[in-house]
C-alpha cells in the first residue's frame, strides 16, 4: 500500500453500485474486512434488499445517487470501487443511453472523486470488451471483435470507454487505478428477470418450464461463482497491478449441457426448448486467467455444482410459494 493510502484503523471504501448484484457482495465482503463502506446507487437495476442486512452496521452507509452526478462525500477515502452499471443484455438493451452515460460519464465522475480523495480506483469491466472473440481463450492482450453499432454496443463500447478513461487518468494524474474484466459471474441475488443465462435456465428449471436455449446450444460459456470473483477483485485492488485484468472461471462448457446442468441440480422436470441466436451473440467466452494466477495467485475453488446449488435454493427461497414446482 503506498504511503497515501496508508489509513490509521479502518479503510474507507465507496463502491458505485453497491445494491446490485455483484457490488453488494463487494460491500458485504468489505464489511467483514473491516472496511467504513459508503454504497452508491440509483436503484434502476439494484435493490436496497441486496444491502439490507447491513442495516444498523455503523460502518456502513447507503446513498440513493446517480454516479452519472457530481459525488460530494465528506471525509476520507481511501478506495473507490466502480461497479456502477447495467450488466445483463435485458437491461442495457431497454437502457442504452443510461448504459452509455454511466461508462462514460459515470467513470468520469468516480475517477474524479478518487483524485480529489487521493483514493485508489478499480473499475469493473467485463469480458465484453472482447466481443465474439475470435482468439481463444482470451488473453488481457486480445484487442477484441467488437460491433459498435450492434444491440450489443451500447455496453461494450461503455465499458471499452471507461478503460480508456481509467488509463487516461493513471497517466495524466499518475493516480492508482486497476481494471478487472469479469467473465460471466453468477450467484445469490442475480434478478429473476435479468436475462442472463443462469437466472433464465434456474427460474426455468424451479417452475418446470422449459429451458431456452438459443442456437444449437453449442457455444461456450465458463461460470464463477460470486464469491470467487470478488476475492479475485479484492486481490487486484491492493497489488499494485495497474494493467487490465481477466478474473473468471477457465472452466469451459457448452450452453446445451449446462442447461442439462442445471435441470439435474433443481431436479426439475423441464426439458429444452430452441430458439434463434441473438445477432452477436458470443460463439465462446472463456477467460485465460494466467495473469491473475501468477500475479494474484487467485483462481475459482468454488465448483460448478455447489455454486449452482446455493444459487438454486435462493431463487427457490424468493419464488413466490406457487412458483416453486420442482423439488
Amino acid at each position: 500500500m503506498s504511503p497515501r493510502l496508508k489509513t490509521k484503523s479502518c479503510p474507507v471504501s465507496v463502491v458505485t453500485g453497491g445494491a446490485g448484484f455483484l457490488g453488494s457482495h463487494l460491500v458485504d465482503s468489505l464489511l467483514l474486512k473491516g472496511h467504513r463502506v459508503i454504497a452508491l446507487d440509483n436503484l434502476v437495476t439494484g435493490t436496497v434488499e441486496n444491502v439490507a442486512q447491513n442495516a444498523g452496521n455503523p460502518r456502513f452507509r447507503f446513498i440513493q445517487q446517480d454516479v452519472t452526478e457530481f459525488l460530494f462525500l465528506e471525509g476520507p477515502v481511501h478506495y473507490v470501487w466502480h461497479f456502477a452499471s447495467p450488466a445483463s443484455p435485458v437491461d442495457y438493451l431497454e437502457l442504452p443511453i443510461q448504459t452509455l452515460k454511466v461508462g462514460s460519464l459515470g467513470t468520469h465522475k468516480a475517477l474524479g472523486l478518487a483524485k480529489h480523495k487521493g483514493a485508489r480506483f478499480l473499475l469493473a469491466s467485463t469480458s465484453e470488451v472482447y466481443g465474439d472473440p475470435l482468439v481463444h481463450p482470451q488473453p488481457e492482450t486480445y484487442w477484441g471483435n467488437v460491433n459498435p453499432v450492434g444491440p450489443r454496443g451500447c455496453y461494450d463500447e461503455a465499458k471499452r470507454f471507461a478503460e480508456a478513461l481509467v488509463v487516461a487518468y493513471h497517466q495524466q494524474h499518475d493516480m492508482e487505478t486497476r481494471i478487472v474484466r469479469i467473465f460471466n459471474t453468477y450467484g445469490p441475488r442475480m434478478r429473476m428477470n435479468d436475462g442472463r443465462i443462469v437466472p433464465n435456465f434456474i427460474c426455468q428449471a424451479l417452475r418446470n418450464r422449459p429451458l431456452t436455449v438459443y442456437g444449437d446450444g453449442q457455444q461456450t460459456r465458463s461460470f464463477c461463482y460470486c464469491s470467487d470473483l470478488i476475492e479475485g477483485v479484492y486481490r487486484l485492488m491492493m497489488s499494485p497491478i495497474t494493467d487490465p485484468v481477466n478474473v473468471g472461471n477457465p472452466m469451459e462448457m457448452k450452453v446445451l449441457d449446462f442447461a442439462n446442468e442445471i435441470i439435474e441440480v433443481t431436479r426439475s422436470q423441464s426439458r429444452i426448448m430452441f430458439k434463434p441466436l441473438p445477432q452477436d451473440d458470443p460463439r465462446q467466452r472463456r477467460p485465460d486467467i494466467t495473469r491473475a494466477r501468477k500475479q494474484l495467485r487467485w483462481q475459482p475453488v468454488v465448483s460448478l455444482r455447489a455454486g449452482l446449488e446455493m444459487t438454486a435454493d435462493d431463487f427457490r427461497a424468493r419464488l413466490p410459494s406457487g412458483d416453486r414446482d420442482a423439488r
